[in-house]
């Protein structure tokens, strides 16, 4: 029979702006951005970190300063034990996520009693393609059979099929500002956030830098489409526009209305973040009150050109495991890839906006990639402190037509 898995504790940097040169984090090796988050947890409890198992941490670009196993390489430059091991995961926008989900199977099954899991992307300094890959993996006979589109299409795709107008993702993008900037303000943050320094112990960054508080309605609906030049390029190799192959799946939808902006879809940033998964003995050992424990988790397949649909399947197929359904959720972090794939899954799971992403989201906040899963489950985690409730889903879209979710309960 399974244990307990136990969250003892989330700590994540502060998302700084993707921008090379620009971003309050851009100076910080990825590796570095995980190390300081190591430590954090030592003084806040893991006293001997002999004691943890592994390190798993999810990353999309594994390549350059984030490939070669960069959860082995963060251990060692923390000043980690030798015995301490690391790998690293790649799930795509799950990675984060899926990371922590591996590290509760460890513990569950009674192999492993302590496992730290999470994320980290710098996006600055290894940007969005540079592994050189696309997400066929540029094999002709998959692409055959399956013409996969970028996200922001799939994105306008989906917003066009279920009626999401410019002004509806608009208006989300606009809670999201306005949560994030109130959260800020009111220090829900705090608890997991640590300061980034450099060599020197300089703070660097205390608060996340994407925000942008006087985000307006006029603001949000002055900004031009940002893929509809992409949608209309042409790919000699298919004969056809980009929109053209999109629709070739959906023949039914007519031209797709093209919604999505930056600012109504996820902020590009730099971040990492580590979760402390560990069965009771554990916190028995250092002290350590438990405060939550994983109830269920799942992934979930999807149209692969549509792609970005699955995160009410797979967060029903967690609360199923559970026994429980969304109407037993107090609330939710549904990642904000663009605004559509909230407003999509909270349509298919009938969830009231004031229980989801109550404290702004990625549109506001910043999507790191492969650190989002972890950073959402701590967020989580501390809303549901704050506000004394009890159970909680994060859930995330994933390229290729997947989704993945956690559901958590406090103890």
């Amino acid at each position: 029979m399974a244990r307990d898995v136990y969250i003892y504790d989330a700590v994540r940097t502060p998302r700084g702006k993707g921008r090379p040169g620009k971003g309050a984090l851009s100076s910080v090796h990825p590796q570095e951005l995980v190390a300081q988050l190591l430590q954090a947890l030592q003084r806040r409890g893991v006293s001997d970190p002999s004691a943890v198992d592994d390190v798993i941490l999810g990353c999309v670009s594994q390549v350059g300063e984030q490939g070669a196993c960069i959860a082995r390489n963060a251990v060692l430059a923390a000043g980690w034990p030798d015995a301490v091991t690391g790998s690293t995961v790649n799930r795509f926008c799950g990675s984060g996520l899926q990371a922590v989900n591996f590290a509760a199977m460890g513990v569950a099954s009674g192999f492993q009693q302590a496992v730290l899991a999470g994320g980290v992307e710098s996006m600055s300094r290894v940007p969005m393609g540079s592994d050189k890959g696309e997400i066929d993996g540029l094999n002709p006979a998959l692409r055959a059979k399956i013409q996969m589109v970028p996200q922001g299409i799939s994105a306008d795709l989906i917003a066009t099929r279920e009626g999401f107008s410019r002004a509806d993702v608009d208006a989300f993008a606009l809670a999201s500002q306005q949560r994030a900037r109130l959260a800020t303000e009111e220090g829900r943050f705090l608890r997991s956030l640590i300061d980034v320094v450099d060599a020197e112990g300089n703070c660097l960054l205390d608060r996340d830098e994407h925000p942008r508080a006087d985000t307006t309605a006029e603001s949000l609906a002055g900004l031009r489409p940002a893929f509809a030049g992409m949608g209309a390029y042409f790919v000699a190799e298919a004969g056809a526009t980009v929109d053209a192959l999109a629709l070739r799946r959906y023949p039914d939808t007519g031209a797709i209305d093209h919604v999505h902006t930056a600012g109504n879809s996820s902020g590009i940033v730099d971040g990492a973040a580590l979760v402390l998964l560990a069965d009771a003995s554990f916190g028995e050992r250092f002290g350590l009150r438990p405060r939550a424990r994983i109830r269920a988790m799942a992934t979930a397949g999807a149209e692969p050109v549509i792609m970005l649909t699955a995160p009410a399947p797979a967060s029903s197929k967690a609360l199923a495991q559970a026994s429980m359904t969304a109407a037993d959720v107090d609330r939710w972090e549904i990642n904000e890839a663009f605004a559509t794939v909230p407003l999509e899954t909270m349509r298919r799971l009938d969830l009231d906006h004031d229980k989801v992403n109550v404290n702004g989201g990625a549109i506001a906040l910043g999507h790191p990639l492969g650190a989002t899963g972890a950073i959402l489950l701590g967020t989580l985690l501390d809303e549901l402190e704050r506000e004394g409730l009890g159970v909680g889903v994060a859930t995330l879209c994933i390229g290729g037509g997947m989704g993945i979710a956690t559901v958590i309960e406090r103890v």
